[in-house]
């Protein structure tokens, strides 16, 4: 099995198909500090991230927007003083795909890069 951080994202189109209840299952615990959430029967990805100040958090944050340029796929990014929410999940679609347990895989290594 490959590692989710290892993998890109694939281009989705509106009928591209979510992961399944089994795929999650398999897939969040490779990502296991992220919480899986409903916003308006939407699911997600969420994750605070922890910082000593605005500077190390605001430097996260450019870094994962950095990241989702790349791959093209961008998520929702709250950054306060000391703390950087990120939340992830297929606009298109609507639900989670399996690029956003690889966007979180690979925000994960933004941070540990960072610590």
């Amino acid at each position: 099995m490959t590692d989710l951080n290892q993998e890109k994202c694939v281009a989705c189109r509106r009928d591209s198909p979510h992961v399944t209840q089994e795929e999650i299952d398999e897939l969040l615990p490779q990502v296991s500090d992220w919480s899986l959430v409903e916003e308006d029967g939407i699911k997600k990805l969420d994750r605070p991230f922890r910082f000593a100040n605005f500077e190390a958090a605001l430097e996260f944050t450019n870094r994962v927007g950095e990241l989702a340029e790349e791959e093209g796929h961008h998520p929702r990014l709250i950054t306060e003083w000391g703390s950087v929410k990120v939340t992830w999940w297929t606009h298109k679609i609507k639900n989670l795909h399996r690029n956003d347990f690889v966007m979180a895989a690979k925000s994960d290594l933004v941070y540990a890069a960072l610590s």
